[in-house]
């Protein structure tokens, strides 16, 4: 008799194949319905593009920790503009679906929002720079490629949402100018 024709062959392989299913199936509703609850997550930091931009300069050790440092630093200042930009745009956005908004208000917090961008700009360049002042000129170089790119991938996505949102008015799809002057 053929050994994988034996009854006791095919009822042990099927007895197995049973058990690995309902196992499977275990596991599978354990990972979507009980663990779920017992993960937390913690950001601590975030890198845009998935890599840390330290790996892409090749930077030394103690360019690399002065590098987090004027990180941590330049995050650490600018936080506070950042939320009350935040607390500001709530206000703004509450005092415009009043029936009747007060102009003066909303010019005024438009007026302070800008101001705040404008600080928050300002300080980013000179990040930038401290950054700079780390690097070697070969490093000099591929930060100012880096940072480029991250900047032309930011405004491409806000350029193709305006496309996708456009509704085929060609005006919007062209990138916003700098605000008109008064002469």
């Amino acid at each position: 008799m053929d050994f994988l024709s034996s009854k006791r062959f095919i009822t042990t392989s099927l007895v197995i194949l049973v058990i690995l299913n309902l196992t499977l199936m275990g596991v599978i509703w354990w990972q979507n319905f009980v663990s779920s609850s017992y993960q937390t997550v913690e950001v601590t930091r975030y890198y845009s593009g998935g890599r840390s931009p330290r790996v892409e300069l090749n930077l030394t050790e103690q360019q690399k920790t002065e590098f987090m440092k004027l990180r941590q630093e330049h995050f650490r200042k600018t936080m506070p503009a950042v939320r009350k930009i935040v607390e500001l745009k709530k206000a703004l956005i509450s005092e415009s679906v009043k029936p009747t908004p007060d102009k003066q208000k909303l010019a005024a917090l438009a007026d302070s929002i800008g101001q705040r961008q404008a600080w928050i700009e300002n300080n980013l360049a000179n990040h930038f720079h401290e950054l700079a002042e780390l690097c070697t000129p070969s490093q000099r170089d591929s930060l100012e490629k880096m940072l480029g790119n991250i900047y032309h991938l930011r405004y491409q996505k806000m350029s193709s949402w305006r496309q996708r949102h456009s509704h085929d008015d060609p005006r919007e799809m062209k990138p916003f100018g700098p605000p008109p002057q008064n002469p």
